[in-house]
């Protein structure tokens, strides 16, 4: 027994020496990383040739599973690169990775197109030190993980960078008996923007009557979402009966479009293939989902009592869109917005019109969230130039947890 465990911790020595090797990248890494699209959970496995890396990956993200390989794979020392390709509905999206080798883990940076990057850690699965198959266990605890707080792009915080508002206190979209409720509703439209029929949900407050007029919060949803997307993550419809009923929000009726102005509006395959659709939703909001909404609800019509807000991908569409149709919303709320933002400059060309038009403008990000630089940007240059606004960083990531939050803090803010 004596010999057999020395044969083995000598073994073991050999295999962590061999692995700490620069260059030594061949077998298989496991890594989880957080995106717009939710988290992303890859295993590579590696082969190299001399200088030559070669591939496969296969990733799951939520309940969707695909197999990748890799291209123009190169290695050299300690650093690593290598292309994934992916095609979606015609169109060739390229996935750079390059990396740099430690101790069994790889620092990745991961750059989608120009569009979204991510920096994450794969941690090589050490196959010789378990009894199960590499390819069947996704335990967690087989296989050490940095934290998912550090697995994004890196947070620099400044003094700034704190709550301007406490968390919400605990069963705030819970629903409760013992108070009137409104009404949510899926409802189609017709859109010359798209050339389709397309659905959107709605709700209505209580006691909802055609007798009076009431204001819109237009909600925007996330890449990976479409319009049932708000229901999923924060309950919009119980959130505001709460509200109301404790006098807090002004009763409003709330307005969730699919933002993917595409015939094919499902989020599906590779959805950033879908970033010019997100970008044609400008059209489809002005000219045809505020015209039916208009028609079909007892609304007011005016700049005054409309509000455009979203999450991340709707985030960023909430401050393109509204920043520059101060005509048509006079409240503007950006929650932990995504690189679709404009830059700040784009944004506000004329910063004195901002000031003196818009009655608020919400930013906000989670101080674990790897997209906070975009919305930090912003509220520099607004701070800058004078422009009022609420700077709120609370103590959360790119989640759920922040977005419904944001919501319940802006929706008693808007229309009074």
């Amino acid at each position: 027994m004596k010999n057999s465990a020395l044969v083995l911790i000598i073994s073991v020595i050999g295999l962590l020496v061999a692995t700490a090797r620069a260059g030594n990248i061949a077998g298989q890494w496991r890594a989880e990383f957080d995106t717009q699209i939710g988290l992303q959970k890859y295993l590579f496995t590696f082969q190299i040739d001399g200088d030559k890396l070669t591939g496969k990956a296969t990733v799951e993200v939520g309940d969707q599973k695909r197999e990748v390989g890799f291209k123009e794979g190169k290695i050299n020392g300690a650093a690593v690169s290598f292309v994934e390709m992916l095609n979606f509905q015609g169109n060739d999206i390229r996935i750079q990775y390059t990396g740099k080798m430690g101790t069994n883990e790889i620092d990745f940076t991961r750059e989608v197109g120009d569009f979204a990057k991510e920096n994450f850690k794969a941690t090589r699965v050490l196959a010789a030190l378990t009894n199960a198959p590499v390819e069947a266990t996704t335990n967690a605890a087989a296989v050490p993980q940095e934290p998912r707080i550090n697995q994004g792009r890196k947070v620099v915080l400044g003094p700034d960078d704190k709550p301007a508002f406490a968390d919400p206190p605990g069963g705030f979209n819970v629903k409760r008996d013992g108070i009137p409720h409104g009404k949510r509703e899926m409802i189609e439209y017709d859109s010359k923007t798209v050339g389709t029929t397309r659905r959107m949900q709605v709700y209505t407050p209580p006691g909802y009557t055609s007798d009076k007029k009431y204001p819109v919060l237009y909600l925007l949803h996330g890449i990976g979402g479409d319009e049932t997307e708000w229901e999923r993550f924060a309950t919009p419809d119980v959130l505001l009966d709460n509200l109301i009923a404790e006098g807090k929000a002004v009763p409003m009726i709330i307005v969730m479009p699919n933002g993917r102005a595409q015939k094919n509006d499902r989020p599906e395959g590779n959805i950033y293939a879908a970033a010019p659709a997100f970008a044609n939703f400008e059209h489809d909001l002005l000219d045809d989902v505020i015209p039916a909404i208009q028609s079909r609800y007892s609304t007011f019509t005016n700049r005054e009592n409309r509000a455009l807000a979203g999450l991340s991908m709707g985030g960023g569409q909430t401050l393109n869109f509204g920043l520059s149709h101060l005509d048509m919303f006079a409240w503007l709320g950006g929650f932990s917005s995504a690189p679709n933002t404009k830059s700040p400059v784009e944004l506000l060309p004329d910063p004195l019109a901002v000031k003196e038009q818009l009655k608020l403008l919400w930013l906000s990000g989670g101080n674990k969230d790897g997209l906070l630089p975009i919305s930090q940007g912003l509220h520099t240059y607004l701070k800058e130039k004078g422009v009022p606004h609420i700077w709120q960083v609370d103590g959360n990531g790119h989640d759920a947890t922040h977005w419904r939050n944001s919501l319940y803090h802006f929706a008693q803010l808007i229309f009074r």
